[in-house]
């Protein structure tokens, strides 16, 4: 007897079909064969790249370590296209856990605020994210600032109610319910500092 020989056949079109939808995206057959063979790892695989970028183009010691001061890599993200990545510095970790992070992108300066993972001692923790085709969760659109928040949980809504407002880059976006319903619960507070894709709000099901 073959192994699997007494499992139900399965309904590879609709299971690419649930995946897809439930990722927003189109999936390679090697992605589809990935998360049929390993669901749950290939998701958490898939919801990385979706927050950081094509991951898999660092060198491996610096995906999981980070680049020191004065330290710089090339990545090659296609063919002819090159970035060249330079840390600078690194700021101390603030009240909210979060470091600033000084460094070059092809001779530009820049930098940005990133969670200070590496000292647990701040006290911090990540976030939870909002799961990609879950209607129940909103997520932080983009990186930033919470400035207000207009509900609470256990609180009425209708589509189009403001919800909360975020500012970045000294501009302020403000989100609105896009269906009526109810807030089961808000994860955030005015003053709070995000990261794209954090779960800011959960809907009641």
């Amino acid at each position: 007897m073959r192994p699997g020989s007494l499992l139900k056949p399965a309904d590879l079109p609709k299971l690419r079909k649930d995946i897809e939808a439930k990722l927003e995206r189109r999936l390679t057959e090697r992605e589809f064969a990935s998360w049929l063979m390993y669901p749950k790892v290939f998701s958490d695989f898939a919801a990385a790249q979706d927050l950081y970028g094509p991951v898999s183009v660092l060198p491996t010691p610096v995906y999981f370590y980070g680049l020191q001061p004065e330290e710089e890599i090339y990545v090659d993200l296609e063919k002819g296209k090159t970035l060249v990545v330079r840390c600078l510095a690194r700021g101390d970790t603030d009240e909210k856990g979060m470091v600033t992070v000084f460094f070059e992108l092809n001779g530009q300066p820049r930098r940005i605020k990133v969670p200070d993972r590496a000292h647990g001692a701040s006290g911090t923790r990540a976030r939870a994210k909002a799961e990609a085709g879950n209607p129940n969760h909103l997520g932080a659109p983009m990186p930033g600032v919470v400035s207000t928040v207009a509900v609470a949980a256990g609180q009425k809504i209708a589509a189009g109610d403001v919800l909360l407002s975020i500012e970045a880059m000294k501009m302020e976006t403000v989100l609105h319910a896009e269906r009526d319903g109810a807030i089961a619960e808000v994860l955030v507070k005015a003053g709070d500092q995000i990261d794209a894709k954090d779960l800011l709000v959960r809907y009641e099901g």
